[in-house]
């Protein structure tokens, strides 16, 4: 690997003199931070007998071979070698586990250590792993924890038990926190209380407190951009389409989709109902509009407290005892959410822009249904 390439990835270090407990790194899609993980999982296994442990969201991401080849960048590279002092060469997975390796060609395969340095989880088989100790685990890399696709039923709570079986009553274990810039909106940034990530500019690490535990520290870092390095990557041109997904790939930026916007002016005295939706921290107006012979639904932002009457739907996360108040849009159970729920299903919603749309979209998925908003 030419030095050139080497600076084009991320490196860990920075975050990690913060000495904060959790790390969020967040970035573009293969800009070097699982590898820089990996290799410090193995280098505090050789250098500080300490193990390591990456979860997962899902089981089947340490199956059908996957899990062998997460070492693989490493290996390929002579990191393994280079850490190890040439004493090991390779990694296999067995049983859970990563174990270092060399090949023996009498045998014809890897003779693996005894001891494994690092060890998988998964959240959603977080209930099998709670009788198992592991003492000696001192680095955790939670792997991709953001998602444009579902999260699992109240999964801070799966992740935070994960944490609780690893730790148990042990000081000295760090954490580092995985994403790509593929969802905005994800529930770990609310539930761990870090505000405004969206808006964090490129480059920046952020630190912070937890209020109920000063102790409890997070540091948050969006990974620079290569190109602002100077630094084309090679694959770039495989991605040059007018197309705003693709800057998550090619400039780290947050991946947003577009979304349909207005397809007319209309007047106030087409609106024929209003309604809202409460989500994270943003507080969407929904006006149903009747001009000529069409019906739609236009979404756009609200920046001030919700008129406190009966007649306007809210739709929020949070329970409320108001009659007005719903929670699951993809539920309707009478018959004014039932017509709201009709422009949804039917491709007759708008957005003032493609954020807005953004919020919709991961309100809807949270809601665990889905009415036409892919």
């Amino acid at each position: 690997m030419s030095k050139q390439s080497k600076e084009a990835f991320y490196n860990i270090e920075k975050i990690s003199s913060l000495g904060a407990l959790y790390n969020m790194i967040i970035g573009e899609r293969s800009n070097g931070k699982t590898y820089s993980c990996l290799k410090l999982i193995v280098q505090n296994y050789w250098n500080n007998k300490t193990e390591g442990a990456i979860i997962r969201r899902w089981d089947v991401d340490f199956k059908m071979g996957r899990a062998q080849t997460m070492f693989e960048p490493l290996i390929e590279n002579g990191e393994i070698a280079k850490i190890t002092k040439g004493s090991y060469t390779s990694v296999v997975y067995y049983s859970g586990k990563w174990y270092l390796s060399n090949y023996d060609p009498q045998l014809d395969r890897q003779v693996r250590m005894e001891v494994p340095f690092c060890h998988s989880f998964a959240l959603s088989q977080q209930e099998h792993d709670k009788s198992t100790g592991y003492p000696r685990v001192a680095t955790i890399v939670f792997d991709e924890f953001i998602t444009r696709e579902a999260y699992l039923p109240d999964e801070f709570t799966l992740f935070m038990n994960t944490l609780s079986t690893i730790i148990r009553r042990r000081d000295g274990i760090v954490i580092y926190m995985l994403g790509n810039t593929v969802n905005k909106y994800c529930p770990y940034f609310n539930e761990m209380g870090i505000k405004n990530v969206a808006n964090m500019q490129q480059g920046t690490i952020r630190m912070m407190h937890s209020r109920r535990d000063p102790e409890t520290t997070v540091a948050i870092e969006y990974c620079g951009e290569k190109k602002a390095r100077m630094i084309r990557s090679p694959s770039d041109k495989y991605f040059g389409f007018d197309n705003p997904k693709l800057d998550m790939i090619t400039h780290g930026a947050w991946e947003i989709a577009s979304y349909p916007h207005l397809p007319f002016k209309y007047k106030s005295t087409e609106v024929q109902y209003k309604y809202f939706i409460i989500f994270d921290v943003d507080t969407l107006m929904c006006e149903i509009i009747r001009h000529e012979k069409e019906w739609i639904t236009f979404v756009h932002r609200w920046t001030t407290p919700i008129p406190d009457d009966t007649k306007s739907i809210v739709f929020s996360t949070s329970y409320s005892s108001k009659p007005n108040w719903r929670r699951k849009i993809t539920k309707p159970s009478d018959d004014i959410t039932k017509r709201i729920a009709w422009f949804f299903a039917n491709d007759k919603v708008f957005y003032v822009d493609n954020e807005v749309g953004e919020i919709v979209r991961n309100y809807v998925k949270w809601c665990g249904g889905d009415i036409g908003i892919k």
